[in-house]
């Protein structure tokens, strides 16, 4: 019994806790099949600094299937065809998304705040559907060992919501993984990023690019006017890092990538520094009654290959696929949600292990010694060359809307 005062109580069918990509697409596709869906997002606005921004074939082929990709592709983009790398000697490519079988083959650049305002907006088309800004998920309300609901902090107080099935899509520091004392299987990746930004000039190269160099590693995303600047660093590096300074940090951007001198002033102060800790991990078990955890939720990801947007995503597709019926029929059983999480898990275990591969085999040796970046064998075999682009672009197995 919860001691809070309560303002109001309300009831869905589904109440997703995260409004980002994994919990905006899922209250879409529910809602429009009439599931009553309740999203709630803890802050006021979608706009935070260095999300991804990167949309894949998997996801357009998606929205294709939705009716939502022209009107999508109309919002200010950038189109990535192919992943390459610059090095003192040569230009490598990694993935060339060219020669897939898609109608998409390229990467999507596209901010994350307009991709999340777009698809939040055709959810609430439909009269089924609410999203609540500034909702703190603080608790979760448990009945006879069943997942009820959650209670949340905001607009004027205490909120209880009462839900058949509650969903986290609450990322990588997931409140509601914490509440239902998931276990999580943890891998320690070699890296951690700086991400900047510094103006772009418009007769640069679209969609972006990666600079390898003895011992560092710089990626350039385009974001229009501005180059959103990942600059990689080894595991537990970054207060060495600090300890140098600013200046030292700007030095090193400059010999990396050259071009950048004209600019690189606009990096005035630490403040304009965001530091990630590069984590991977996967929950043991992704459900409780009543409750299922999605997206980063689940199974946070490296930020090598951009996926995690696309493998959220699909997760919130799957999801539906299995749900929508049952949460039509107001009754969800633990099979249901058990469902979920065996589609979804081998695709994410491969590709978990092929960024672990790429960030043991080609980024650790980059950044821990003064070797220069040769391409891994594998590359060069035909029958291997284009699994990189397929695997990230198109994910492991093929997900469709079916619903």
């Amino acid at each position: 019994m919860t001691t809070h005062d309560i303002v109001d109580v309300q009831t869905t069918d589904c109440c997703i806790v995260g409004g980002g990509p994994a919990g905006a697409v899922l209250a879409l596709l529910l809602a429009r099949h009439g599931v009553s869906v309740m999203l709630l997002e803890a802050h006021k606005d979608f706009d935070r600094d260095f999300r991804g921004d990167t949309i894949h074939p998997s996801v357009m082929e998606i929205m294709a299937e939705l009716g939502l990709s022209d009107r999508l592709l109309q919002l200010p983009h950038a189109k990535m065809r192919q992943i390459q790398v610059k090095t003192p000697q040569d230009t490598v490519t990694l993935a060339d998304f060219s020669h897939l079988k898609t109608s998409y083959p390229y990467i999507t650049m596209l901010p994350q705040v307009r991709f999340l305002e777009f698809i939040t907006e055709e959810a609430q088309k439909h009269p089924n559907c609410q999203v609540v800004m500034g909702a703190n998920v603080q608790e979760l309300i448990t009945e006879d060992g069943v997942i009820k609901g959650v209670r949340y902090r905001g607009g004027g107080g205490w909120h209880e919501v009462r839900a058949i099935l509650t969903v986290g899509a609450d990322g990588r520091h997931s409140k509601l993984r914490q509440l239902g004392n998931f276990t999580t299987i943890e891998t320690s990746p070699p890296m951690d990023i700086l991400w900047f930004r510094l103006p772009r000039q418009p007769e640069e190269i679209e969609g972006g690019m990666g600079r390898f160099a003895a011992g560092h590693i710089v990626a350039m995303l385009d974001r229009g006017d501005q180059w959103q600047i990942a600059y990689v660093i080894p595991k537990g590096g970054y207060q060495k890092l600090r300890g140098e300074g600013l200046a030292a940090l700007k030095t090193s951007v400059v010999e990396i990538v050259p071009e950048l001198a004209n600019r690189i002033d606009n990096l005035q102060d630490w403040s304009q520094v965001a530091f990630l800790s590069v984590e991977s991990s996967l929950v043991e078990r992704w459900y409780r009654p009543g409750l299922l955890l999605i997206g980063d939720a689940a199974h946070v990801m490296s930020p090598v290959g951009g996926v995690g947007i696309n493998y959220a995503i699909q997760d919130a597709v799957v999801t539906a696929n299995v749900l929508t019926k049952p949460l039509q029929n107001h009754h969800v059983e633990l099979k249901d949600l058990v469902k979920v999480q065996m589609r979804r898990e081998l695709p994410t275990r491969i590709i978990q292990a092929f960024q672990t591969l790429i960030q043991k085999r080609v980024f650790a040796p980059i950044l821990t010694s003064n070797r220069t970046f040769q391409p891994p064998a594998w590359l060069r075999l035909p029958i291997l060359r284009d699994l990189p682009a397929r695997l990230i672009a198109l994910g492991v197995f093929p997900v469709h809307v079916q619903i």
